[in-house]
């Protein structure tokens, strides 16, 4: 059987994605979840330097330990590119051919079909309308890709809780809707512990932008906490 993928989305670059992905794998896992998270296309970084999926695998932390969680974690990283741009973009420079959205759609269901895949969590790039390969497409083309062949997929959208977030969450929102695929909720991606006036309300008004429900906050530094501490938070943090 065919495990659920999560399609992990920001309204912009910067948001919070990689550790609102941290924070969704440690709550399934913490569960007893088997989980796989999947970077389609790195960019930014040179071989060898450690990536989003690296940044995600420290955050949740060694598993082996006398209080472990029982679920596991794999990552699993496509292409990488040295430039920090759009990944079609770092491509041309790069002068590489990117995988096709329907090639990282096979991979994402191969991984999904495993027998010790219990979810797979895959995180874009940027925002939902960034370019993933050469042909224009994005990875709302790939949730399009992962519904026709079948799978239960759907996205989580990270928001920001600054000013100005409604307008782009509300952007989002409406992009995917007009795709017919599904908003499972959203994320506020780091949230500080003394908001201004424009993010306490944006708040109560954030689930009328977005159309879904709130699915949790992350606090800001949330990153800098110790794995076991985050493992500990991060079933407060998101709700799935």
């Amino acid at each position: 059987m065919t495990a659920p993928i999560l399609l992990v989305t920001g309204t912009d670059t910067e948001v919070g994605k990689t550790v609102t992905t941290a924070a969704i794998a440690a709550a399934l896992i913490a569960q007893g979840m088997h989980v796989a998270v999947v970077k389609p296309t790195q960019t930014g970084l040179a071989p060898g330097e450690a990536g989003d999926v690296d940044e995600v695998a420290r955050l949740v932390g060694d598993l082996g330990g006398d209080d472990a969680a029982t679920g596991s974690l794999t990552t699993h990283e496509f292409v990488r590119l040295p430039d920090p741009l759009a990944p079609d973009s770092a491509a041309r420079l790069a002068r590489v051919t990117l995988p096709t959205v329907a090639e990282h759609a096979r991979r994402v269901l191969e991984i999904a079909e495993r027998d010790d895949v219990d979810t797979v969590i895959v995180e874009g790039a940027g925002g939902l309308l960034v370019h993933l390969d050469g042909e224009g497409n994005t990875l709302a083309d790939l949730g399009i890709a992962l519904r026709d062949a079948g799978a239960r997929a759907g996205f989580v959208l990270v928001v920001a809780s600054r000013l100005g977030t409604l307008n782009v969450t509300a952007l989002t929102a409406e992009a995917l809707a007009r795709r017919e695929l599904d908003l499972i909720g959203y994320v506020v991606g780091s949230y500080p512990s003394e908001p201004d006036l424009a993010e306490r309300t944006n708040i109560d008004d954030l689930p009328t932008a977005a159309g879904a429900q709130p699915l949790g906050r992350i606090p800001t530094g949330a990153a800098s906490l110790e794995p076991a501490e985050f493992r500990t938070h991060a079933t407060e943090w998101v709700h799935l």
